[in-house]
Parts: C-alpha cells; sequence; structure tokens
C-alpha cells in the first residue's frame, strides 16, 4: 500500500499549505500528524491547499499531513428529523438545548412548542467555532434536506 503524504509548509487562518500529497483528490480528507482533519480544496502544481476541520492550533510548519482516500461526507437519514446537529452531522442537542441563553436553544423551544421539532433539523456552529465549519453548516443543511425530500418523493 501506497501511503500519500506530504509536509505543512504553511498554517494560518483556517488553511494550511502543503507540499506533497501528489495524489490527493480534490475533497479528500487529509489528517494532520497532531489529529486534525482536513479537506483538500486548492489542488496547484506545487502545493495543496487544505481547509482545516478544526482549530489548527497545534499543528506546525515541517509537520506531516497523509491522505486518507476518503471524500468529505456526511451520514444522510431521516433520524436526523428533530434534532440539533453541528455542521460535521454530529447531534449535539443535549449542549444547546440546555443553554438557556442560546439562541439555538431558544429557537428549539420555539420549534417544540409549535410542534415544528419533527419535522426540522437545526445545523448550529458557534461563533467560536472554526470558519470553515460555519462556512459548511447551511450546505449540511441543504444536503439533508434534499435527501429527505428525495426519500420521500421516492415513496410517493
Amino acid at each position: 500500500m501506497i501511503v500519500n503524504t506530504g509536509t505543512v509548509l504553511q498554517v494560518g487562518d483556517g488553511i494550511a499549505r502543503i507540499h506533497g500529497l501528489d495524489e490527493v483528490m480534490a475533497g479528500e480528507l487529509v489528517e494532520f500528524q497532531e489529529g486534525t482533519i482536513g479537506i483538500a480544496l486548492n489542488l496547484e502544481s506545487t502545493n495543496v491547499g487544505v481547509v482545516l476541520m478544526g482549530d489548527g492550533l497545534l499543528i506546525q510548519e515541517g509537520s506531516s499531513v497523509k491522505a486518507t482516500g476518503r471524500i468529505a461526507q456526511i451520514p444522510v437519514s431521516e433520524a436526523y428529523l428533530g434534532r440539533v446537529i453541528n455542521a460535521l452531522a454530529k447531534p449535539i442537542d443535549g449542549r444547546a438545548i440546555g443553554q438557556k441563553a442560546s439562541s439555538v436553544a431558544q429557537v428549539v423551544t420555539t420549534f417544540q412548542e409549535r410542534g415544528a421539532m419533527e419535522y426540522t433539523i437545526v445545523v448550529a456552529e458557534t461563533a467560536d467555532s472554526p470558519a470553515t465549519l460555519q462556512y459548511l453548516a447551511p450546505y449540511t443543511g441543504a444536503v439533508l434536506w434534499l435527501n429527505i425530500l428525495c426519500t420521500v418523493n421516492d415513496t410517493l
């Protein structure tokens, strides 16, 4: 098995520039030496631009990166209806609903009072979440809803 690896040239503002990763695909997940996951998006002849899926505070120039062979994706299921999830489709119900001051909690409470949560998916990222995850949140919601709509239309 050939391992597709690279070296961090530069990191900052949620983006890393990587030398190597010659066989990486656009949208492929990569894993940094310290455990942060990223998505390879900008494939140039001399380096690869990777968007970090975490804060990346421990990533340093010269550290190693390996391609995973997996394209970024989220699981899709009707089980997400009535749930509060983050941009990576991980449930965060307990944390969001338990915080009375949270605007997400206020929205969920309103939806519950009006009986709307049974056909709602709330995708939320906080202001202190990495910019990448804030950016991805509406796309996560759109993908989930489109899949559910397609499933419903196939059964009609």
